[in-house]
């Protein structure tokens, strides 16, 4: 069941700020998981502002795949001033030996999250493309409605994007979620998305461990996961912006992967009955 949705009280749609969620929820243990690759320039930032929110059961995990920049040295000195009143750790870091691709770096990060107790993961990439005022309002739209995933949409009424991207950009990401969906027969209209909250009891289901993608495919194969699995998922609109800092980690394998993911998909899931 897939469906658009937006919490009242979440976010104040005169100002578009976030507004504090009820106690009860700020306190849900989320982990926020956040591959890097050379994003020494970004990382200092986004986990500023992560940190600044008013949600205390936030965390974040980085997850860093060897980057030479340096980032994971950076990333370890952050954790070192982000703590919470007691003394906890608010912020943590995944060493990975080698760039093994943004799919098996998201399934490590979200395996080693839910095994130290959270109960919603949210996928965020370390570039600043992803609003990070939006991660109450999707919080509280797992909470009240129930939903497996929470899809942080570029494409259900009210999403935009980046005015940096160029027509012809718009038009392939826009034709690749259509892509994606009619070889699926999905209803999600930001299906390669990848501002995603997930519950821990649908990333239990899916079994993080079986899933084939490396890339960006990643994100196409786990929607469609759970949507096999019976997880109601639901759409909240969001700006997408363009990085600043950095430079993108798509190449031609990347997309290689990605146009042949769904068919791969349709048909196990033929096979499967």
């Amino acid at each position: 069941m897939t469906g658009v949705h937006k919490t009242p009280g979440v976010e104040d749609p005169a100002t578009g700020r976030s507004i504090a969620l009820p106690d009860t929820w700020a306190q849900t243990p989320l982990t926020v998981v956040m591959p890097t690759y050379n994003e020494a320039g970004n990382v200092p930032r986004m986990a500023e502002l992560l940190m600044g929110l008013d949600i205390p059961g936030l965390r974040l995990l980085i997850v860093d795949d060897s980057s030479p920049d340096g980032t994971g040295d950076i990333a370890e000195e952050l954790a070192q001033k982000y703590h919470t009143e007691d003394g906890t750790p608010r912020m943590s870091v995944l060493h990975r030996t080698a760039k093994d691709g943004l799919g098996r770096a998201y399934a490590a990060g979200m395996s080693k999250a839910v095994e130290d107790g959270a109960a919603y993961v949210l996928q965020m990439d370390a570039d600043g493309s992803h609003p990070e005022g939006k991660v109450a309002e999707m919080l509280g739209v797992a909470l009240s409605t129930g939903a497996g995933l929470v899809v942080g949409s570029r494409y259900v009424p009210g999403g935009t994007l980046s005015d940096a991207w160029g027509a012809h950009r718009k038009l392939l990401s826009r034709w690749a979620n259509a892509y994606a969906s009619t070889i699926l027969g999905t209803r999600v209209r930001d299906i390669t998305g990848g501002f995603n909250l997930w519950s821990a009891d649908a990333l239990r289901a899916i079994d993080l461990g079986s899933v084939d993608s490396a890339g960006y495919s990643f994100q196409v194969e786990m929607k469609y996961a759970a949507l096999r699995r019976g997880f109601q998922v639901m759409e909240v609109p969001i700006h997408f912006e363009d990085r600043t800092v950095g430079e993108s980690k798509m190449n031609l394998a990347v997309q290689l992967e990605s146009i042949a993911m769904p068919w791969k998909l349709r048909a196990r899931a033929r096979g499967r009955g």
